[in-house]
């Protein structure tokens, strides 16, 4: 199926969690181009969440073959509730 998507033209996609400590604040993202988006977070100068909250800390990532998929993964996760 992998090989369906990228003959297609589609690129892959990734959720990834950033936090800023242990049990702290937690955020939920989405990209195509994940190294390139955690240099945003990372070095972004405009007053953001991420900025914010300090959260540069990456404790998860999943890949999916198209960004549809990891839309509705991201979606699952921000409906998810710490017990």
């Amino acid at each position: 199926m992998l090989n369906l998507f990228q003959h297609l033209g589609m690129k892959k996609g990734y959720i990834y969690i950033l936090t800023n400590k242990p049990r702290g604040v937690l955020y939920t993202g989405v990209t195509s181009t994940l190294i390139h988006r955690l240099d945003q977070h990372a070095n972004t100068v405009e007053p953001t969440f991420t900025k914010r909250y300090r959260l540069h800390r990456l404790v998860h990532i999943e890949e999916f073959p198209s960004i549809v998929g990891a839309v509705t993964r991201e979606k699952q996760l921000k409906n998810w509730h710490r017990q």
